[in-house]
């Protein structure tokens, strides 16, 4: 299960360490980075990425579709396997880096979604609470309905 917010610098190599915690229940050595919907990183454990990259370009004629064409030139085209080394450290490409304003030298969050990670520039993460917070309590209020209606709120 990959949960839990991290904070690592970005080495002088563009490197960042996974944190042991996550590294312990990443299988293998290697993950799929690519850029996300927000100003952030994607790192997928291989079969995650294939699952994602087959919705994205499966069905007949899903290279004519304008909206698939999209996410396969914003998500998949950039997308690189990269490899945990020995000391737990990720290298993280430089045009994904520059990308979503990740440096060498700067903190980075790491953030663990139950099946993947997201990987923010400090800045832009704490830009991204500060600017998501009205929708975070209404995303709040309406669970907390749903759960209500559902009968486990009782």
């Amino acid at each position: 299960m990959l949960t839990g917010e991290y904070r690592n610098m970005i080495d002088e190599k563009g490197r960042i360490l996974i944190p042991s915690r996550l590294r312990s229940s990443i299988a293998g050595n290697a993950l799929i980075i690519t850029r996300s919907i927000e100003k952030s990183l994607w790192m997928m454990l291989p079969d995650m990425w294939n699952n994602l990259k087959n919705q994205i370009m499966s069905g007949p004629g899903a290279m004519f579709n304008a909206q698939n064409r999209i996410l396969q030139r914003r998500i998949i085209a950039p997308a690189q396997l990269c490899e945990i080394d020995k000391a737990g450290r990720i290298n993280i490409p430089p045009l994904l880096r520059d990308s979503v304003n990740l440096h060498p030298k700067e903190e980075a969050v790491i953030l663990g979604i139950e099946s993947y990670l997201e990987l923010w520039s400090t800045e832009q993460y704490n830009m991204f609470l500060e600017h998501s917070e009205d929708e975070f309590e209404a995303a709040a209020e309406a669970l907390g309905n749903m759960l209500y209606t559902s009968g486990m709120g009782k």
